[in-house]
């Protein structure tokens, strides 16, 4: 049984897809990748890959929290590029999010993002049935 999760506090899917999907019975959630979209204004914040990894990053942990999980939870990401040369500065402010275990994460350069963003991440988090 799957069930989608929606969070206000996040921006709404600009596509055919849910913010999240929760698999049950074990309490699994798949994201559907966030890019730096603020929710209440709907524009990408000003400045560069940073501010917009900060901006993906809190759009995921509404996302998360919206279904009762956080970023402990986190098993496996998804990181899309438009630049692998601003990595650096993409991985230092996820770091800031997550904490070891540090979840399995894979990281791919993209032609282009939807709205002009320059980076977008997918989640999939784990908890204990309960």
């Amino acid at each position: 049984m799957t069930e989608p999760v929606k969070s206000n506090s996040a921006p709404a899917p600009v596509g055919p897809y849910s913010q999240a999907i929760l698999a049950r019975p074990r309490e699994t959630l798949y994201s559907a990748g966030q890019i730096p979209i603020d929710a209440a204004t709907g524009t990408i914040p000003p400045g560069g890959i940073k501010e917009q990894t900060r901006r993906v990053m809190e759009n995921l942990k509404e996302v998360l929290a919206a279904a009762g999980y956080d970023f402990k939870d986190v098993v496996k990401t998804t990181v899309f590029m438009v630049d692998l040369g601003e990595f650096g500065s993409m991985n230092e402010v996820y770091g800031e999010y997550l904490s070891e275990p540090f979840p399995a994460r894979s990281t791919v350069q993209v032609g282009a993002l939807p709205k002009g963003a320059r980076v977008e991440i997918e989640v999939v988090a784990v908890k204990e049935a309960g």
